[in-house]
């Protein structure tokens, strides 16, 4: 149980001394892609650029002791900073000490609410959030953080509660853009998107801002009215609990269950690619614990909440990462520059920041998976568009819940809405298919084989019989026997059993009598205590769809088990 809870120590005992190479390489890779992101990012949740390190240093370190995934790379994302900065701003009115307590607070809640949930064993229920929510989320979520980050590219003051609203507030300020600042930022946004193209295992982030901090010092831009970012306070964050009150709970609660399910998902989605990639497994339920200790490390050490990131994942595993230690190692890079060089970041512009996260939020939108579902899935399409145009309407927090809701109603559409088919004959031979697919099958004269590809249950059943009626309805020839193919049905509620006692005996006043065939031994064993047997017959596991036709023909009892 211990080594269970506690995986560092199965691995760490374990450890080969050739990997030290490889996780050395990773973790300063990992950290010179992590510290201007993570500065990035500080700013963009409305903290001070700092809080960002934090993050990155502590929730490593607790992710390592915790966590199952060897390339996983913990620390704040780009969604979870915009939705604390929207969320948080609002209570704090101006406040700047009870804006971090908050903010720590909301890391420490989630914290709980991934313990709670690894108690329950509620890892799958993430698994309601379909992918293509996630990519209408992701895809909203960039275009909100990026209507953030322009105006600090521009070196105006613009506003706005929402995507819409804060474009059309920085057109209606476009005399008021800093040439200088655009230029700073402009270019940086150049040379980051090039230098991802052509080496995109490179620390280009970090190299941008080197060059930007070097013509800063050399040339008079900051007289110029190019922002900068000013005094970073050296040393390591104090530990302690963060100050709040149960009136905050309220508002702070569903910020923490948002914060929760885009970590845990996001998190839990890399875990397992890099997984599969690289031949191991994961662990679902032991990766809520990890991102739970992640969490708590950083809300103890005025943190905010973090999760484990696509794009810095993807540095660590690109770099070679072997083991956790790769993240560790990260840390302690981390810790080295907020001891002794944070004053080199004094006169970094924010424009920078602004290029770095505009280049780094441009991979949340998949042009060619939204792309594929307009063309192969029409529904999960509008529904994606639902979750986009939810969080650039909404915000970030209304559009994750939006999605979660979005999901649950997708899920309950397609299952209350299976699809049916009626079957023919395939031509020399005992199979049957569906006939629309397969116009050439022969139809049987007399007979309508009918069948449903989902669960048959309360909230559906008035669909299935209004489709299936309308299938009765549209046959060329009379209809003397319904068989029912129950094979694709894994299962029925009691509404369903008894809904067939209802269709047996409106099908008797037309005429036709009603047969079941294949249904599974659980479904049999339902029908059976609903005595649908004394109906319409006995529908036993050695039953076919051949045998019925040839009693029906014959007009010979049926024997069967």
């Amino acid at each position: 149980m211990f080594k269970q809870i506690f995986p560092i120590v199965q691995w760490l005992p374990n450890y080969h001394p050739s990997w030290l190479r490889a996780d050395l390489v990773a973790g300063f890779t990992l950290a010179a892609y992590a510290i201007p992101v993570a500065l990035a990012y500080g700013s963009l949740a409305g903290l001070p650029s700092e809080v960002g390190l934090y993050c990155y240093m502590l929730g490593a370190v607790g992710y390592a002791f915790f966590g199952t995934s060897r390339q996983l790379a913990v620390g704040p994302t780009s969604a979870i900073s915009i939705l604390v900065g929207a969320s948080l701003a609002p209570l704090a009115n101006g406040d700047a000490e009870r804006y971090l307590a908050l903010a720590s607070s909301t890391a420490v809640l989630v914290a709980v609410i991934c313990v709670l949930a690894w108690l329950l064993k509620l890892s799958q229920i993430v698994n309601f959030i379909s992918e293509p929510i996630l990519t209408g989320f992701k895809a909203g979520a960039a275009l909100q953080i990026a209507s953030t980050q322009l105006p600090e590219l521009f070196g105006v003051t613009s506003g706005g509660s929402n995507f819409f609203s804060r474009i059309w507030d920085l057109l209606h300020h476009w005399r008021e853009i800093q040439p200088v600042t655009l230029l700073v930022g402009g270019l940086a946004l150049v040379l980051l998107i090039v230098g991802d193209r052509l080496w995109p295992t490179k620390p280009i982030s970090l190299m941008v801002v080197i060059l930007a901090i070097v013509a800063m010092g050399i040339t008079g831009l900051p007289e110029q009215g190019v922002k900068v970012v000013g005094e970073i306070p050296q040393g390591l964050p104090t530990f302690g609990i963060p100050h709040w009150s149960f009136s905050d709970l309220d508002s702070l609660l569903p910020l923490a269950l948002a914060c929760f399910l885009l970590s845990y998902i996001e998190g839990i989605s890399t875990a397992r690619s890099f997984a599969i990639k690289h031949n191991y497994r994961i662990n679902p339920e032991q990766e809520l614990l990890a991102i739970g200790a992640a969490n708590l490390a950083a809300g103890l050490g005025q943190g905010y909440p973090i999760a484990g990131g696509l794009s810095q994942s993807a540095v660590n595993e690109k770099a070679g990462a072997k083991t956790p230690l790769a993240i560790i190692i990260t840390a302690c890079i981390i810790a080295i520059v907020l001891l002794f060089f944070t004053g080199l970041f004094r006169n970094l512009p924010e424009a920078i920041l602004g290029a770095v996260v505009l280049v780094a939020v441009k991979g949340l939108i998949n042009i060619p998976e939204l792309l594929h579902l307009k063309k192969v899935a029409q529904k999960e399409f509008r529904v994606s568009l639902v979750a986009l145009f939810g969080v650039l309407c909404f915000g970030v927090l209304q559009g994750v819940l939006l999605a979660a809701i979005a999901s649950i109603l997708l899920l309950i559409h397609i299952i209350s809405h299976p699809s049916s088919a009626v079957l023919g004959r395939i031509a020399d031979s005992e199979q049957f298919s569906d006939l629309e697919r397969h116009p050439e099958n022969l139809i049987i004269p007399g007979i309508l084989i009918y069948r449903i590809n989902g669960p048959i249950l309360y909230f559906n059943i008035n669909n299935i019989e209004s489709d299936f009626f309308t299938q009765l309805s549209q046959q060329q020839e009379p209809v003397e026997l319904v068989i029912f193919e129950m094979g694709t049905s894994p299962g029925l509620d009691t509404p369903a059993a008894r809904w067939f006692k209802i269709l047996s005996q409106r099908l008797n006043q037309q005429g036709i009598a009603l047969k079941l065939v294949n249904a599974s031994g659980r479904v049999r064993d339902r029908l059976r205590l609903e005595g649908l047997e004394t109906q319409v017959g006995t529908f036993g596991r050695l039953d076919t769809i051949n045998s019925l036709i040839a009693e029906f023909n014959t007009q010979e009892p049926l024997d069967s088990p």
